[in-house]
């Protein structure tokens, strides 16, 4: 890089990270928000019938130094009389020298209807945040940066609603409801903020072997613009997905998924950012592994459309 590009980078840099400390989006986002939905409703909880396991990774602004990494991890089943579900959530993201780690139990109630099922869920848990400033490199006499680390321990609950049917899909949810202060900013604005999310999508047939799966997710959060996420899935032949999304302000993006067996499919997307940082990154990946233990006493839909 040359200067001009070092500085550019360092000012896009610096107006990102005030960003995240004052009012950014603080939930992880994902581009298989569609697939992975336990891990911004605890409401999703119990919905495909089975004890469910997904892990799914993300690396955004590859390329990009301290650009955000976010790992989650669900797991989620309905207990024998089905009308209530068990979940945990355990999730991890660092973003520059900042790391979390938070783990939520989660219980949903489920009241089956005439078409579909509806579903309130809560969650409780934590995040165990540091910031190692200590790994902030400056000159001796630069009294900018504190060298101590903070560490703190946030505890919190959230709750959200889910209705769904074979081919469609509506949800609504607060994953966090206290604004805990980050440690070392009692009384400043660095908090942790509420997120609303609303999720919505529908299965279409357009003929015996292709189905078309349109989504939407709208994300609100204190001090940050409404974000907007348009998406929509082609199914062939109850195998394989191929997806575009478009989210509003950031990026558009591309999915692939392949039901592999009746109980494992894999899924991968790939972002390509709108913003001025796209020339300093390559993009961001994504990949989800999904597994389901199919009961024997029920039928099971393969795929799940969501």
């Amino acid at each position: 890089m040359d200067v001009k590009q070092i500085r550019s980078g360092l000012l896009i840099a610096s107006f990102w990270l005030l960003a995240l400390a004052g009012f950014a989006q603080q939930q992880a986002m994902y581009t298989q928000y569609m697939f992975n939905g336990l891990a911004i409703n605890p409401a999703y909880a119990g919905s495909h019938e089975s004890l469910t396991l997904t892990a799914l990774g993300r690396e955004q602004w590859v390329g990009f130094e301290g650009a955000p990494s976010s790992q989650t991890f669900t797991a989620h089943a309905p207990l024998r009389n089905d009308k209530i579900a068990l979940g945990l959530l355990l999730t991890r993201d660092e973003i520059g020298i900042t790391k979390q780690q938070g783990a939520y139990a989660i219980y949903a109630y489920r009241i089956r209807m005439v078409k579909g099922t509806l579903s309130a869920g809560l969650q409780a848990g934590f995040n165990n945040y540091r910031a190692a400033f200590s790994q902030v490199k400056v000159r001796q006499d630069d009294g900018s940066f504190s060298i101590d680390d903070l560490q703190g321990f946030l505890p919190n609950f959230g709750t959200g609603v889910y209705y769904n049917t074979q081919r469609f899909y509506v949800g609504f949810s607060l994953p966090q409801l206290l604004t805990n202060p980050y440690p070392g900013h009692d009384g400043s604005r660095a908090q942790q903020y509420r997120h609303w999310f609303l999720t919505s999508g529908y299965v279409f047939d357009l003929n015996q072997d292709l189905k078309l799966k349109p989504n939407v997710l709208v994300k609100a959060v204190e001090g940050a613009p409404l974000e907007l996420d348009l998406n929509a899935n082609l199914l062939i032949r109850e195998l394989i997905w191929l997806g575009v999304s478009y989210r509003s302000l950031d990026a558009i993006s591309g999915l692939f998924e392949l039901q592999a067996t009746p109980r494992f499919r894999i899924g991968y997307a790939y972002d390509y950012t709108l913003t001025d940082i796209q020339q300093f990154n390559t993009g961001s990946h994504e990949l989800m592994l999904n597994y389901r233990f199919l009961r024997k006493d029920k039928k099971m839909l393969t795929p799940r459309y969501f």
